[in-house]
């Protein structure tokens, strides 16, 4: 089968489109035959040598990516949620080796969840990291309640675009930051209010959150501490809660922690229920060839990118 080694980090051009044997299956496993790829920030620092790339260097050859979308061919002795025919989307062993750039994928049963038959795959892949950041910061550490207040960052972004989404499902009232070229987007998306990071300073005009979603680090985690209600919650997918922050969030009853997300089936079941309702929805922005790796990871380079970036796989 074909899929993308990376030899060495570096550049996106790093990444070399080779052929390798299809991978054996374990008895938890299922063998899927990959129709769409989500890229993601994580993807591009790895690449990089830096984020994940020291893990997955400890298990050559080194394959990135983690979400995919495709149709199950092979399962394990084991499986019994799954059988061949089975269209599939999920992220597959994060944080380890995923090894999604290729056109088979062996995942474990439990990290997979059945593709809406209504949802077509490159949507379903753009679903997976991203929204299950979201829905796990949100439901699970979040603990998210209607009528809150909630204020997510980078909100036109691959979290941010699905975090606005789910806290609307959740009858929260949501804020959401973004250039002003992406305010319609949001209203589209649910979001209740709409703010310019390059007009204002957020802190000065948002107040009484009761819940922050950070995406951005270190400064900002702790800039948004301004926006909470005592007692409230900020929660940092990039690692902007240390510990000076969250000694500046313990003295006014502030959670401050940062999260990490992490494969689940059951979580991605969930997402899948909600994208067959039309009731979550992902924006996918570029769509490129699995020839064309290295322009997807130019695109997502760029952050700026609208919601998601899918490679499809042919």
């Amino acid at each position: 089968m074909k899929a993308y080694l990376l030899e060495k980090p570096g550049a996106p051009e790093n990444l070399q489109l080779g052929k390798i044997e299809k991978p054996a299956l374990q008895k938890n496993e299922v063998l899927v035959k990959v129709r769409a790829i989500s890229i993601n920030p994580v993807d591009a620092k790895t690449r990089e040598g830096k984020s994940l790339y020291n893990t997955l260097k400890e298990t050559p050859p080194v394959i990135l990516g983690w979400d995919i979308s495709g149709e199950v061919v092979a399962v394990g002795e084991a499986v019994s949620f799954f059988q061949p025919g089975d269209e599939v989307f999920g992220m597959v062993n994060f944080p380890g080796h995923g090894r999604a750039y290729a056109e088979y994928v062996a995942a474990p049963e439990a990290h997979l969840a059945h593709k809406p038959a209504n949802v077509p795959h490159h949507e379903a892949a753009a679903a997976t990291l991203a929204a299950l950041t979201a829905w796990q910061v949100l439901v699970h550490e979040a603990k998210i309640q209607p009528g809150q207040h909630v204020l997510i960052h980078a909100a036109a972004g691959g979290v941010g675009h699905f975090a606005v989404q789910i806290a609307k499902y959740f009858k929260a009232t949501v804020i959401g930051t973004a250039s002003s070229e992406n305010h319609d987007f949001l209203r589209n998306m649910g979001a209740d209010e709409q703010i310019d990071y390059h007009d204002f300073n957020v802190e000065d005009v948002v107040m009484d959150m009761d819940i922050v979603l950070d995406s951005l680090g270190e400064e900002n985690t702790r800039r948004s501490l301004k926006t909470l209600k005592d007692g409230g919650k900020i929660i940092s997918i990039l690692g902007g809660a240390k510990e000076e922050v969250q000694a500046l969030a313990k003295k006014r009853n502030i959670e401050a922690k940062n999260y990490l997300v992490h494969s689940s089936g059951e979580d991605q079941a969930k997402i899948a229920d909600l994208l067959g309702q039309g009731l979550l929805q992902s924006h996918v922005s570029h769509v490129y060839d699995f020839s064309e790796m290295a322009k997807a990871h130019e695109q997502v380079e760029t952050h700026k990118t609208r919601g998601k970036v899918v490679v499809t796989v042919s």
